[in-house]
């Protein structure tokens, strides 16, 4: 008896003993699994060919501008991919909870986007790539700033309402004792970029907004001084999931090899530097009958299309002031200010796209294509503006605005006043976010503008110019 319970002893003994052998060997397998997928997750994308970048749309993240792609962090973004062979695929989410969420969801690989440094954040992702310190600022014009906080007591600033900057304005009127004067502008076509255009003409006196969306509008407004600080500092960088390890120590290595490079130095020249707007000129003088040096190819184009030569002559001194030589921002080159992929979807070599006959005979060949897909506006003199604005701003963003302009009781057939109001609307999140916004944020208002202008000169030159 003794010797049969001794044997079934070693038998349990036994399986257990296999049994954790076994266990063990599982549980290895699957560390060393894991392990070989947080080692090789970058390993994966680069033979994929493809990164997944997640963003949030913005006038500094990410926008469509002429039917392309443009925007701070997806220009960088975009050099660390080139750098490494990669493709880029943006994705856009709605908001920044959106944001996280499809990060963890694995529906991006990376967030570019200026993602907090917080305890929460880190959290719930790892932060990698360039660091970014920011604050919110005063924006004020540079005639006789204020040079302190302390000096808002009895002024008058308008902010969003709602916004993290009426917060952050609120806690400092508390913390002065009172005595800002903090304003909303409630219109849906008033964003905090609007509001700083205000303040560059005069018509309100303070803004808040961050430093790097100042620095951004200070290209486009150079009479604006944005150096006042209204709060305390905020770190921020782009994100990975946690098991994303090596990917997030390829960008700290690509960041801290390659971001003083001349590319990068070059993408913030663009964005926060260099000036977007065309140098002024007086118009041509118009006494001897002549609007331009190019009065004869207009002519000549504008026959193809059955348009007036003269708002062509508009088009062309709002776009370039006559200067064959002007590059945009956004690589727009000669009279007519075209688009490199534009010239050569058209058939004109690169090296021949500022060429002043070469150059606007393919702007008429952009307006004639447009024309055609704005069919839908009856009214000819109406289609026009419709036009200038998708010249201006790209045919996508024109098509927003007028479903934007049908959801919200607008005439989409008309552009002044209607879906001229909802461009506008395009650079407010509620209304880019909507799901029939299909191109997300613009920054409408400067297309909204070239349109005004450019029927206000053409009306001009007819006043003065025999057709």
């Amino acid at each position: 008896m003794k010797s049969i319970c001794s044997r079934i002893v070693l038998s349990v003994v036994t399986l257990i003993t296999i049994y954790i052998i076994v266990l063990s060997v599982i549980s290895c397998t699957n560390n060393n699994a894991q392990k070989d997928s947080i080692a090789n997750d970058f390993d994966i994308i680069k033979s994929q060919g493809t990164l997944r970048v997640l963003t949030l749309s913005s006038s500094t993240s990410y926008f469509i501008y002429k039917g392309e792609e443009h925007g701070y962090e997806y220009e960088v973004i975009s050099q660390f991919a080139a750098d490494n062979g990669l493709k880029v695929e943006m994705i856009v989410a709605d908001n920044m909870a959106h944001l996280m969420q499809m990060l963890n969801d694995s529906v991006g690989d990376i967030v570019a986007y200026e993602v907090p440094l917080t305890g929460d954040t880190k959290d719930e992702v790892l932060h990698c790539g360039p660091m970014r310190i920011s604050e919110q600022v005063l924006v004020q014009r540079d005639i006789n700033p204020i040079a302190d906080v302390t000096e808002l007591v009895g002024k008058d600033v308008y902010v969003e309402k709602g916004s993290k900057y009426e917060e952050r304005l609120n806690n400092l009127n508390a913390e002065l004792g009172g005595g800002i004067k903090i304003h909303h502008i409630n219109r849906d076509t008033v964003v905090t970029e609007d509001l700083i255009e205000m303040v560059a003409t005069g018509e309100i006196p303070y803004t808040v907004a961050d430093a790097n969306l100042a620095k951004l509008n200070l290209t486009y407004y150079n009479n604006l001084d944005i150096y006042v600080k209204v709060s305390f500092p905020q770190r921020s960088q782009w994100a990975v999931r946690h098991n994303s390890q090596q990917l997030a120590q390829a960008i700290d290595t690509w960041t801290a090899e390659s971001y003083q490079s001349e590319q990068i130095r070059a993408i913030n020249k663009r964005y926060f530097e260099s000036s977007k707007k065309i140098s002024s000129s007086s118009i041509l003088s118009v006494a001897d009958g002549r609007i331009s040096e190019y009065d004869e190819i207009f002519k000549r184009e504008a026959n193809r299309i059955g348009w007036d030569w003269r708002l062509l002559a508009a088009m062309a001194y709002h776009e370039s002031r006559f200067d064959s030589s002007v590059v945009s921002w956004v690589g727009a080159r000669g009279i007519m200010q075209l688009m490199p992929a534009t010239a050569v979807a058209f058939g004109l070599d690169i090296d021949s796209i500022a060429v002043p006959a070469h150059n606007v005979r393919i702007a008429v060949e952009t307006l004639k294509s447009l024309d055609n897909s704005l069919q839908s506006v009856d009214n000819d003199e109406e289609r026009q503006k419709f036009i200038l604005a998708a010249y201006n701003a790209g045919i996508g963003h024109v098509f927003d605005a007028m479903a934007i302009a049908r959801k919200y009781d607008k005439n989409a057939q008309i552009w002044y006043g209607e879906v001229e109001e909802a461009m506008l609307m395009k650079a407010n999140p509620e209304y880019y976010n909507d799901e029939v916004c299909r191109l997300g944020y613009f920054r409408g208002r400067q297309t909204t503008a070239y349109v005004r202008d450019v029927i206000t000169l053409y009306k001009y030159y007819c006043e003065k110019i025999p057709k």
